[in-house]
This record gives C-alpha cells, sequence and structure tokens, in this order.
C-alpha cells in the first residue's frame, strides 16, 4: 500500500478500528475505555484509560499538533502492568473539540481548567503529571490555577516552564508553513516537522500514524495555539513535589537550556539528558523513558 492511500485510509478510521491499525503485528492490542470530559468553558475533550485501574494514577498530556496516540509505546508496555493510566487529546487536537477562534487557545486559566476536568471525570486522586513539549506550558497552567495539591509528582518531557528565545530550535523554523491554508504546503511543512521532532527516526507504519492526527489539527488552531506568554518560574520555584525533567540533547525543537532551567528553578528536581535523542526520548528510547517514569511514580507515591 503506498503511504498516501495508507494515511488516507488511517485518516477514516476511528477509536478501537485506528487503535487496531496503530498496533497491527501486536498480539493484542491495548484495552482502553473512553471518557468525555466536558471543560469548564464547554469544549467536549476526548479522553482515555488503560492500564491496570487500581494502580498508581498517571496523566499523559502531549504536545503541539499530536494526540493522545503519541503515547502507545507508554500505554502498550508494561506500565500499563502496574499503573492506572489516562491519556487526552488536548483542545484543538484529535478528537476533541476544535473552536476555530483565538479565545479558547489564549486563556492560561482555560488551559488548567482543562487538565482538571479529565483528571475529575477520570476520578484521579493524586496522578503524576506527564507533559510532553507544549504541555510543559499546559502543566504550568494548571499549577497556577489550581495549585500542586493534587498531584503526586511531574514529569517534564522535553517542556518549558519559561519561553527563551535562544532556546528555541530550528524545527520551529517548519511552523509558519504548518499554518498554511494551502494544502500542499501545509502537508509538506507538517512531513518536515514530525521527522524533525525525532533524532531517531519513526518506523515508516508510525509515521504514517503520527501526519495522519497531526494533520488532523486545522492550520487555523495551529495559530491560535502560537503567541501565548510562558513563565511560570515563581509558580514552579515554590514546587514539594518530585519533579523528573527529561531531554534529549539532540532535540530540535527546544534546546537542552530549556531543561537546564527548569531543574534548576523547581527545588530537588532530577535532570535525565537522553544522548543521542530528539524531541520525543519517550518513543525513541521507550525502554529507559518507561524505567525513569516508573521509579518516578512509585517515589512519589511513597512521598506522598
Amino acid at each position: 500500500m503506498t503511504m498516501h492511500v495508507r494515511v488516507r485510509t488511517l485518516a477514516a478510521l476511528t477509536g478501537a478500528a485506528l487503535l487496531a491499525a496503530i498496533t497491527q503485528g501486536a498480539a493484542q492490542a491495548p484495552k482502553y475505555k473512553p471518557i468525555s470530559v466536558k471543560t469548564p468553558d464547554g469544549l467536549t475533550i476526548s479522553a482515555q484509560e488503560w492500564g491496570n485501574p487500581n494502580g498508581p494514577e498517571i496523566l499523559l498530556i502531549h504536545g503541539f499538533g499530536q494526540s493522545h496516540l503519541s503515547w502507545m509505546r507508554q500505554v502498550n508496555s508494561d506500565l500499563a502492568k502496574e499503573f492506572r493510566i489516562i491519556t487526552y487529546d488536548l483542545r484543538g487536537h484529535g478528537y476533541s473539540d476544535k473552536p476555530l477562534d483565538k479565545a479558547p487557545y489564549h486563556d492560561n486559566k482555560a488551559w488548567g481548567d482543562e487538565v482538571k476536568a479529565v483528571m475529575d471525570a477520570a476520578g484521579l486522586k493524586r496522578p503524576v503529571l506527564v507533559g510532553w513539549s507544549y504541555a510543559g506550558r499546559v502543566i504550568s497552567d494548571y499549577v497556577t490555577t489550581h495549585g500542586a495539591d493534587k498531584i503526586a509528582g511531574i514529569n517534564f518531557v522535553d517542556a518549558s516552564i519559561k519561553f527563551f528565545p535562544e532556546f528555541v530550535g530550528e524545527n520551529l523554523n517548519n511552523m509558519g508553513g504548518m499554518a498554511s491554508d494551502d494544502l500542499a504546503t501545509n502537508i509538506a511543512a507538517t512531513r518536515a516537522f514530525v521527522h524533525g521532532c525525532f533524532e531517531k527516526q519513526p518506523t515508516a507504519d508510525d509515521f504514517e500514524i503520527m501526519l495522519s492526527f497531526n494533520m488532523m489539527v486545522p492550520a487555523k488552531v495551529r495559530v491560535n495555539l502560537g503567541g501565548r506568554a510562558l513563565d511560570a518560574t515563581e509558580v514552579m520555584s515554590r514546587l514539594k513535589i518530585p519533579v523528573l525533567v527529561t531531554h534529549g540533547d539532540k532535540d530540535r525543537n527546544s534546546k537542552l537550556g530549556t531543561a537546564q532551567y527548569t531543574a534548576k528553578t523547581i527545588p530537588g528536581a532530577k535532570l535525565s539528558v537522553y544522548e543521542g535523542i530528539g524531541h520525543a526520548p519517550f518513543y525513541e528510547d521507550a525502554a529507559r523513558f518507561n524505567t525513569e517514569l516508573t521509579a518516578l511514580v512509585r517515589s512519589a507515591n511513597r512521598t506522598n
């Protein structure tokens, strides 16, 4: 099957059928329970529950242009045997609502409220939040709006708590094309962006999946996601929960200085640098990532 035909076919699938296509060749596709979430500002958010329903809790939050499917190497791993895992599609992404006006994407409180709405709908008591890339902003919005009393720990994954222009990587040069209303331009820029998120490139099948869910984010939403100020230094400097800062040293979206600043700012935070890895350590070195996340969640639950 040619790539463009396969991408078109996958884009037409939904729910369990899409997941089965993604996990073809696996002995059994992972099972999940769908969760419908309504945010205080009226959006419907698509969320999923995986793994051990009685285990310690993990909330995985994806990055810009991505979806809950980004975490397949976590929910389809030994993590799911030990932990209760919740994923969801951010507003504007995946199967969540995608308003085209700017306001829902530039209200910091709305982003924090969205995280809380997911936690409430899933019945989470004290999860460890794992935030990839743009989700560093989302977690910062949650902690700023609702505090850290209801979370056991945080794993920042190639994510920021403060914007530094000097730490922006060259892969973000693709953002202009990704905001284009010309479809060919948009697809070409999105393909380049997805490739640029990895030093160790995804398999051909996985890349097709990634391109498919990246293309589900409208150009207008991509535009509206940009330009939001970020400086959570003050609130993060007061955290008293376990924090792991994970970063690939070959990240072409966000340079290593971003992670070093986060680790320096948050009391007791541990910095884990992945040598030879790009913007997606959880995919490029899933075994190490899952091991370190397991240690964090166990430690956070002992601490709390």
